[in-house]
């Protein structure tokens, strides 16, 4: 079943074009050969006639996206990208969910795509020429390395990880785990407490990110994490014992470490829940057609007040998620310092939807709903993902009833037409 999107009265014509553009890809490129796009790619049982099919697919789709200027929404157009301010690229980010996999033919992959947007703001021309255009070019492969096993991720202040600064040198220590991309990645951008004896490059504890690539000294991949019950993935314990690299290799200055993770949370924070919108749209689609197809006890499941029940629950979920993060999303667009309250509500909301709209499409489908040969399954793995993904639901939580508190506090009160 194809994504049904026409222009959003009042929305800027552009971005109307550029998500009706996208759905015409999603419709005709890629929903027909969806199968056949990924067949193998997760399974132990691939062979290599169904990878290489896989493989000349996707190029061709992406030669197609290319041609139709809709390659790299998050990138500038200097490097190659489509330029897209952030709330064009949220309206698209829910077409491109609509589809599995979708988003990487349209050179959205996380997490480089995140790595790319960080190295194009805070890297030296040096950096961008030595890992940001190789990664943009496909020749490279990047993770992120910020979580440890020790401390709780929600609490960006309890990270341990150090960098001491030696002579022209940082040495690195610490423990990371859920490092993505882990297996594949040519370099890390590392999450780092400071420590100079000098003062020179700022205030020891302050935040760093750096740059170490994965072949250095001391640099051990210990796994890929399992998850959901497999076996490894490609989310990895890493230790990093005396790894030193060059004092270069800091991505921005040392105390801009956790800004620099906020700018890729919180834009990715918008991004994950309007993938979640377009994957919802998805299962709610699915889930219509097979009430509206699929006899059971004389009669089509359409006619079940249960099943009718489901369909209007699900439309709710879905409209009242689609609405507060666009919204959200318009209060990033113009830095309204309310955003962040809006966020975490998002943050919260969202993926507790996206959990109830897959469940609902899976009762619907029944056995096949559980089966490799729909999405669904995918679809609540991640929502449940999600919960903790970018900070968990306790944490967006107290941070809105902080916000709502101060105002109070302070003698206003909450404008929520505002």
């Amino acid at each position: 079943m194809p994504i049904n999107v026409n222009p959003v009265p009042g929305l800027d014509e552009r971005v109307n074009d550029i998500r009706l553009r996208t759905a015409r890809i999603i419709n005709e490129e890629i929903l027909p050969i969806e199968d056949r796009l990924w067949r193998g790619r997760w399974s132990s049982e691939a062979n290599e006639a169904d990878l290489d099919e896989g493989r000349r697919l996707r190029e061709q789709v992406k030669e197609k996206v290319r041609a139709a200027g809709l390659w790299a929404p998050h990138l500038p157009q200097e490097y190659g990208g489509m330029g897209l301010d952030f709330l064009a690229h949220a309206y698209m980010n829910e077409i491109l969910a609509y589809a599995i996999g979708a988003a990487s033919l349209f050179g959205v992959v996380a997490p480089n795509s995140g790595n790319q947007t960080i190295l194009v703001k805070y890297g030296t021309e040096e950096q961008k020429r030595k890992w940001l255009l190789p990664l943009i070019e496909g020749t490279m492969e990047s993770g992120f390395s910020m979580t440890e096993p020790e401390n709780p991720g929600s609490d960006p202040r309890s990270l341990t990880t150090t960098a001491v600064v030696e002579g022209d040198e940082w040495v690195i220590n610490g423990h990371k785990w859920f490092t993505s991309n882990g297996k594949k990645a040519d370099f890390f951008i590392v999450m780092c407490r400071a420590e100079d004896k000098t003062g020179e490059l700022g205030r020891s504890g302050q935040m760093v990110q750096i740059i170490v690539p994965t072949d250095t000294a001391g640099v051990d991949i210990v796994r890929g994490i399992g998850i959901w019950g497999h076996g490894t993935s490609d989310h990895c314990e890493v230790r990093y014992e005396d790894v030193r690299v060059p004092l270069d290799n800091a991505l921005g200055q040392v105390g801009q470490g956790h800004r620099a993770a906020q700018d890729r949370l919180g834009a990715g924070r918008i991004f994950h829940c309007m993938n979640a919108i377009g994957q919802m749209w998805r299962a709610f689609d699915l889930m219509v057609e097979r009430s509206l197809t699929r006899q059971v006890h004389g009669g089509l499941l359409k006619d079940k007040q249960f099943i009718q029940g489901f369909i209007a629950d699900s439309y709710m979920d879905i409209q009242s998620a689609r609405l507060m993060t666009i919204r959200a999303a318009e209060m990033v667009d113009r830095n309204d310092p309310q955003a962040r309250t809006d966020i975490s509500a998002i943050k919260v909301f969202v993926p507790a939807a996206y959990t109830r709209v897959a469940d609902r499409a899976i009762q619907v489908w029944g056995a096949a709903g559980v089966s490799n040969d729909l999405p669904l399954a995918g679809m609540y793995l991640s929502a449940r993902t999600l919960r903790l993904a970018d900070g968990p639901d306790e944490v967006h939580r107290i941070l809105i009833a902080k916000n709502v508190l101060r105002q109070y506090q302070a003698g206003g009160t909450w404008d929520f037409a505002g």
